[in-house]
This record gives C-alpha cells, structure tokens and sequence, in this order.
C-alpha cells in the first residue's frame, strides 16, 4: 500500500492505493508506519517527499469497511495521529506533493509536512464536522502552519477549498501548474538536499520544540478526542447515512 524509492539521497514514499484515491485505511496507516521504520534508519536520506500515486493525494480517512466498529474508527484515528507525529519529526525536511485531492486526514499529512506543493485546481480542507468528526488531530498541525484564527475558522466551517484557496492562506508553501508539480517539487528537493546534514536535523529540531511539535500529551489529547467523537452515537449515525 505504499511504495519507497530513494535518488540521489532524496526518499519518496508515495501512498499507493490510487483505485481508492489513496483514502487512508486501518491496513494503510500500518503500512505508513512500516515504511517510516525504514526512513528512520536510513542515514543517507536528506529529504523526504511525500506522495500519493494516481489522480489524488489522499482522499482522507476510509471508514466504510469499519463503519460498524467504532472501536477500530477510533483506532485508526490514533494511528493516523502518531503517522502525523513521526513525519514532523524526521530529521529532515519533508516535501508533500499534492495533486487532485488532499482532504480531511489528506490534508492533515499535507500540513504536517515542512513543504507543500500543490496547484490551483486541487481540493483540500477539513469536513470532519461536517461528517459529525472532531478534527482533533489534525488541528495542531493546522494551527501552527497558518496560524490560531484562520485555523479555528476553517476547522469549524468545515467543507473544502481550491489548491489556489489553500495556498493564500497557508496551507500550501508552493504552488504550481499540475503539469509541472512532479518536477517543481523534484527540483526543490535537490536543492535542500544540499543543506548541511546536522544544520538541517538540528534546525528542524528546535523548530519543533519552539512550537510545541514535541508536546506528546497534547498531541495526543487530539488523538483520544477524535477517537472519542467518531465512536459516539452523533458520528456513527451520520457515517452510517454516508456510506
């Protein structure tokens, strides 16, 4: 379900469930883990992009094979939190290449990344509340790549915006043609990798502590109110409905 590949001291692990625009599922996020067990280890790496194969990014979480187990939404919620917590915290920079569609846990894996590229014709957001979801994983994340407010206002208005939407409030660094997107982020990930090893692993890191990304009570406080909310009679019964 997902795929490794590494150039020229760049790693690349692409989400590879494209028939499912790539939706994140319990089987899934253990895959993600997987391979991040490997990207850990791999001291030649400098930079790490992260990819979906096929028309989207990541079209969220996928609930309907669990939907009569709310045990296991919860579960999954708090595996997509630690997914979140690992690639913030690899010692290098990380690049997410968004095409198509990053939506709900999607977006959520886009801005926990240090990079975003996107173009102006993809959809991004958080529809977790309109889906009767707390988006409690995903909100400090959000809040620290774009801020308190516009974060609160987005969260709680729920839906979806443009990749153009995305990019002019934050969501997004860098934002392109869809033709370009592969090479645009292929040659800003070699220029990074150039940056100094330690420089870089050591930047990142006192970055993260400066603004709480290292703060795992809090991190996963979010978890077990996700997890919470989903496994509740509200959330089932509009799940239910959808699926």
């Amino acid at each position: 379900m997902i795929l490794l590949t590494e150039q020229n001291n760049i790693v690349t692990l692409t989400l590879n469930r494209p028939e499912k625009r790539n939706a994140l599922s319990g089987e899934m996020i253990d895959a993600i883990h997987t391979g991040l067990d490997t990207v850990e280890q791999n001291d030649a790496m400098r930079v790490m992009i992260l990819a979906g194969e096929g028309p989207s990014f990541c079209a969220g979480m996928d609930l309907k094979g669990v939907i009569n187990n709310p045990h296991k939404m919860g579960e999954m919620l708090k595996g997509l939190g630690k997914v979140s917590q690992r690639i913030r915290r690899i010692p290098v920079p990380t690049i997410a290449r968004v095409q198509g569609a990053a939506i709900g846990g999607g977006a959520g894996l886009m801005t926990v990344c240090d990079f975003a590229f996107t173009h102006a014709q993809s959809k991004v957001g958080y529809p977790e509340v309109d889906l009767h979801i707390c988006p409690a994983v995903v909100a400090p994340w959000l809040i620290k790549k774009i801020g308190a407010g516009k974060a609160r206002a987005m969260l709680l208005a729920g839906g979806t915006i443009t990749g153009q939407q995305g990019f002019d409030a934050g969501l997004a660094t860098h934002l392109c043609d869809e033709g370009d997107l592969v090479q645009a982020v292929d040659d800003f990930a070699a220029n990074l990798a150039r940056g100094g090893k330690e420089a870089l692993a050591t930047t990142k890191h006192w970055l993260n502590e400066l603004d709480g990304s290292l703060d795992d009570d809090l991190l996963q406080k979010g978890a077990d109110l996700s997890a919470k909310i989903i496994a509740g009679e509200e959330a089932v019964s509009r799940l239910k409905q959808l699926y």
